[in-house]
């Protein structure tokens, strides 16, 4: 079965890829798995603002969030990486991909995948470590797997590596306000109870890394948002039934990390859920979980991509930046 490179516990893997693989494989062969897709389902469709800068800098050809509008390019081969099943696949039209291959570590998955228009292939490989030869794909999109990967930079670096010159990286991936929450009322509980804590939530990345990382890669043009869905439940202890039941463990996204605690005291729990509802409770009596969601946007170098200017080519300087206020001013009046 494929675990990746990085499959090891230590600093540098935090992750048991073996361990998360059997929790998508049995999330995947639950009665009704849809009905846990929730975030799923919703972050390949989501728009946000990030669409129009990166248009701007590829001449109106990239895509709208992850699966909108591609408006004057047709990809023939695409990657969709973590693909599960196939909640980006349902969003495409042949308009838009020709063909699609989806790669997940985990096989049930893949086998439980949704109906697509366009022509899939399913591939089982691990996402750190890709199958595939160099200037592959014109396009490779990921919705929230990657946050689950040992080595990120390692990742990225294959993703850009099978894409053809001029193919485009898109992605989204949780980020490190996700169930902050959550994390800080078991953390201040934990304190309380049994005089130190351990993570119940997985890390997750900094947005300030995340541009930095794509950019060491090698992708260019780079277009980086953010996005946050809340959920409101009646208190912690549904919060957490809920992300076990249905957002984590039936999407496969219970808590892998090698360091990870197994129990929590009876008391600690209720300590925890006290305190969420004094610092984050709302005024109906519910309590919110936020996830926060990365949005990313790269593209692999070629030459007719557009150019920055020569440096000193400018025509305009700082200083006529006031003038240009007076003017506008002016005008206003």
């Amino acid at each position: 079965p494929p675990t990746g490179p990085s499959s090891g516990s230590g600093a540098l893997s935090p992750f048991d890829r073996r361990l998360k693989r059997k929790q998508k494989n049995w999330a995947a062969l639950q009665a009704e798995p849809g009905k846990c897709d929730y975030l799923r389902e919703e972050v390949p469709e989501r728009p946000l603002g990030m669409e129009r800068e990166a248009a701007a800098g590829r001449g109106g050809s990239c895509p709208t969030a992850l699966t909108g509008g591609f408006p004057s390019r047709t990809f023939p081969l695409a990657l969709d990486v973590g693909s599960g099943r196939g909640y980006i696949a349902q969003h495409l039209t042949k308009d838009t991909v020709e063909k699609l291959i989806q790669v997940d570590i985990a096989e049930n998955a893949l086998k439980n995948a949704v109906e697509s228009e366009i022509p899939t292939v399913s591939v089982v490989a691990d996402e750190e470590s890709l199958p595939f030869k160099e200037d592959t794909f014109d396009l490779v999109v990921s919705s929230l797997s990657l946050h689950w990967v040992n080595d990120l930079p390692k990742a990225f670096k294959e993703i850009h590596q099978v894409l053809k010159p001029d193919g485009v990286f898109i992605g989204a991936m949780f980020g490190g306000d996700t169930l902050y929450e959550l994390r800080c009322s078991l953390q201040l509980a934990e304190l309380e109870r049994e005089g130190g804590f351990s993570p119940h939530v997985s890390p997750f990345t900094a947005v300030s890394d995340l541009g930095h990382l794509l950019s060491r890669t090698g992708f260019n043009t780079l277009t980086v948002d953010t996005d946050e869905i809340q959920v409101n439940y009646p208190g912690l202890f549904e919060v957490m039934e809920d992300l076990q039941g249905k957002y984590i463990l039936c999407m496969g996204e219970s808590n892998c990390s090698w360091n990870r605690k197994p129990l929590l005291h009876r008391d600690t729990m209720l300590a925890a859920a006290a305190i969420y509802q004094e610092m984050y409770g709302n005024s109906d009596g519910s309590v919110p979980a936020t996830f926060q969601i990365f949005y990313m946007i790269g593209w692999k170098f070629h030459e007719s991509q557009a150019k920055p200017a020569k440096r000193g080519s400018a025509t305009v300087s700082f200083g006529d930046l006031a003038k240009l206020g007076g003017f506008v001013s002016r005008e206003k009046k």
